[in-house]
């Protein structure tokens, strides 16, 4: 009798077996979470470890890589002719871009990168990263060999009658004169052909590049024998459009021409141009060949 109920405390159902194998499972589960939870503790993760800087080396090294990558290529430009948006993506500021603006503006040309920083106002770094690019014309970046022996720079100039018509010039007789070399010479020679003659000698402002020093210069020398017809227009009829055909006036500068004289219903001198802002010397010396007031 005693036998059978000491048998029957150790003899379970079904569900007391699932139960306790659940129980004893659980117990399993806790020990070897707190085992492995433990062990962590004891073996952190080392972020200065070796293998582990050599990843992050690694990492950083492709991530410069994909950043290059993705950087707009540029090639060589001239700062002269920089757009609002070029300067935007070589990181200019507006103000920056606006100074070079407005020294462009007045018919003055950058030659050199420290120039580009000294109008622009750019930092050495920001110019330390762009200037490779900048590239300026031949005639800049090469100084002339100079042709011409000092009996020639300190020669007596000739009577006006006497002067060689600059229509009828060669290149090698324009670099007779100081301060015309190759590149000069064949660039006056060139735009004398394109307009078909000189018709005065004010249309020399219009050679790009030459400076009034210079333009003196080669009027001691020369000047305009057999003038071509030029078109003059009446500033009191011309229309913008007649206006920017005038050689170094741009479109919008002959829309304020243009505005300037519809304000006022008539213009009575030329003269009254040079109110207009923007209008420098050289542009007036230009309005006094093109235009007139009939």
């Amino acid at each position: 009798m005693f036998k059978d109920q000491f048998r029957s405390q150790f003899v379970f159902n079904q569900e007391e077996r699932i139960g306790i194998l659940s129980l004893i499972a659980i117990i399993i589960i806790g020990l070897s979470v707190y085992k492995y939870t433990d062990e962590r503790q004891e073996n952190p993760l080392d972020l200065n470890s070796e293998e582990i800087l050599r990843y992050t080396n690694e990492i950083d090294s492709l991530r410069c890589v994909a950043l290059e990558a993705r950087k707009p290529k540029r090639y060589p430009f001239n700062p002269n002719f920089i757009t609002d948006h070029k300067a935007f993506t070589l990181g200019m500021t507006p103000e920056e871009f606006d100074r070079l603006k407005v020294f462009r503006d007045k018919d003055q040309w950058i030659n050199s990168s420290s120039q580009f920083q000294l109008v622009t106002q750019i930092s050495d770094s920001l110019l330390a990263e762009i200037a490779p690019y900048f590239k300026f014309p031949d005639w800049v970046n090469q100084p002339r060999k100079q042709r011409f022996s000092t009996t020639t720079k300190n020669r007596i100039p000739p009577a006006k009658e006497k002067r060689q018509d600059i229509n009828k010039a060669t290149a090698a007789d324009l670099q007779e004169v100081y301060g015309i070399g190759p590149t000069f010479s064949e660039r006056i020679v060139s735009y004398r052909e394109k307009i078909g003659g000189f018709k005065q000698e004010g249309q020399l402002h219009e050679v790009w590049g030459l400076k009034p020093a210079t333009i003196d210069e080669i009027l001691k020398y020369f000047t305009v024998k057999t003038p071509r017809t030029i078109q003059r227009y009446d500033i009191n009829k011309a229309s913008a459009s007649d206006i920017a055909t005038i050689p170094g006036i741009s479109f919008e500068l002959a829309k304020e021409i243009w505005e300037f004289r519809m304000l006022r219903e008539r213009i009575d001198s030329l003269a009254e141009l040079q109110k207009i802002e923007g209008i420098t010397a050289r542009h007036f010396k230009l309005i006094q060949l093109y235009l007139s007031v009939d």
